[in-house]
């Protein structure tokens, strides 16, 4: 570590100190010719830290974990997770270290957390690293869900290693160092009810509390009150996923977060032509992370989460499962609720319109959408061009969606309501592609552009018509892959 690392962050070691059973100490690989290849300066100064600083190659040594400063702990963190149904009960991060904990200047707490930084004990034969496509896809990818509104962890920068991976070519690699509010899953608790520690589990439990729940302590029942959040944080998150047409495409419970943000971008994508059954990823090869299928799969692992925290719910056991199943029974209205919120913002609807009205209207809409296989971006922007009395789209001369619009234009939609939730810009599939393989090629300049026009989705600016226009003839089907 050098003075000036130290001067400029401090790093906690909260996780590390209270939960030792979960935190292996553990160093990451050097990177033989490190590179600095993108740096999220809105990030690091919301964070408190200096851009000019991260630049340099003490900030790069930094964001490579090759000096740390003396409060830093680095561990790899231990899970489990039920993976495509079938259970793990020994995961974590086999690529990647929890640095620390940073305060920011409003006093939130922040995870440092560094990606394909090289193999930890938890890695199960793989390399630990990383291709410098897929840090950046995650990079990208969670800089416009965040612009979007939706709960995220955010690339704080990706460097180059200097050092070649070998996938299914020889790919240059990349370290990304990655923010959260933190980095608890449901498979943290997995892991540790596996334990049959049940004071470790109790101080999980006050830990998440501490961090993200801190209502749920003054509560008669505090572990409920945990569990009765992370329920009805989960639901909005796959609702906000679903409002914009977002596939993760692997939520396996070491992906769902206690905090409600959306983690790991691996075989993710958006819906272009709109399609329930849509599926991207590469291994997903039953359909069971499809688009249509989110909200129930975050349903299950809800259910997974609530297993481990029976004991801690109540000494009988039969008061804990009825307890757990009276606040899990909550997901489906919470989800409900914040769908037919969503849909009504979309669709411009003021709240003079019922809920009774705005949901079949909404469902309708979707099967229409599916049927039709209609760009999902572009025509919910193009609604309120419509609701405005503007050229009609085409897509309204389709026979069944022109009666839909005209039974939804009775309603008296608010246009420019719905520019303010329907973006123009999302990191469109094939243009994300595009970036990459400049990028893995050494040009960072398609990448950067596409990055500055996802911060600002909702804004349409003349020039970037590319920017909001489909997936070109003759792209697809897309697929996807993990990375590791």
């Amino acid at each position: 570590m050098t003075a000036s690392t130290a001067a400029r962050i401090a790093l906690e070691g909260r996780f590390a100190r209270e939960l030792p059973e979960l935190a292996v100490p553990w160093r990451a690989e050097e990177a033989p010719a490190p590179r600095l290849l993108a740096l999220n300066e809105l990030l690091a100064a919301q964070l408190g830290l200096d851009a000019g600083f991260l630049r340099s190659d003490d900030g790069v040594a930094l964001l490579t974990s090759a000096a740390l400063p003396d409060t830093a702990t680095p561990v790899a963190q231990a899970y489990s997770g039920h993976q495509f149904g079938g259970f793990s009960p020994r995961l974590g991060d086999g690529r990647a270290l929890l640095l620390g904990e940073l305060i920011d200047p409003r006093g939130r707490t922040h995870d440092l957390h560094l990606k394909g930084s090289g193999a930890t004990p938890f890695a199960r034969a793989g390399d630990g690293r990383a291709a410098v496509g897929p840090m950046l896809r995650e990079y990208v990818i969670s800089e416009g869900m965040h612009a979007l509104g939706i709960p995220t962890t955010r690339a704080l920068a990706v460097v180059a290693t200097g050092r070649a991976v070998q996938r299914e070519a020889v790919l240059p690699g990349a370290v990304q160092a990655r923010t959260a509010s933190s980095h608890l899953r449901v498979g943290s608790f997995q892991f540790a009810a596996a334990t049959g520690d049940r004071e470790l589990l109790r101080r999980l439990a006050d830990h998440a509390i501490d961090r993200h729940y801190a209502h749920a302590a003054g509560a008669e029942h505090p572990y409920l009150a945990l569990f009765e959040a992370v329920v009805e944080a989960q639901a909005r998150l796959v609702v906000q996923w679903m409002l914009v047409g977002f596939v993760h495409g692997v939520m396996n419970t070491d992906n769902m977060t206690i905090s409600g943000e959306t983690i790991d971008y691996g075989p993710c994508a958006f819906v272009d032509a709109f399609d329930h059954s849509a599926v991207f990823s590469s291994i997903d090869e039953g359909g069971r992370y499809a688009y249509g299928n989110q909200p129930v799969i975050a349903e299950w692992n809800l259910a997974r989460f609530a297993e481990t925290l029976l004991p801690l719910f109540d000494d009988d056991a039969d008061r804990a499962v009825e307890r757990a199943t009276e606040a899990l029974g909550t997901y489906r209205d919470h989800y409900s609720a914040a769908w037919i919120s969503g849909m009504r913002m979309k669709l411009g609807l003021a709240g003079t319109v019922t809920d009774e009205a705005v949901e079949p209207l909404a469902t309708e809409l979707l099967a229409l959408l599916h049927e039709n296989r209609v760009d999902f971006t572009q025509f919910f922007r193009a609604l309120s061009t419509l609701a405005r009395g503007e050229e009609r789209p085409a897509v309204f001369d389709v026979e069944p969606i022109g009666e839909w619009a005209a039974r939804w234009l009775e309603l008296s939609p608010d246009a420019g309501a719905m520019d303010r939730v329907n973006p123009v810009y999302i990191p469109r599939n094939h243009l994300v592609e595009e970036a990459l393989t400049a990028a893995t090629a050494g040009d960072m300049e398609p990448f950067d552009a596409l990055v500055e026009v996802v911060r600002r989705p909702f804004d349409e600016r003349p020039g970037l018509e590319r920017y909001a226009a489909g997936a070109p003839d003759g792209f697809g089907p897309y697929t996807t892959y993990c990375g590791t």
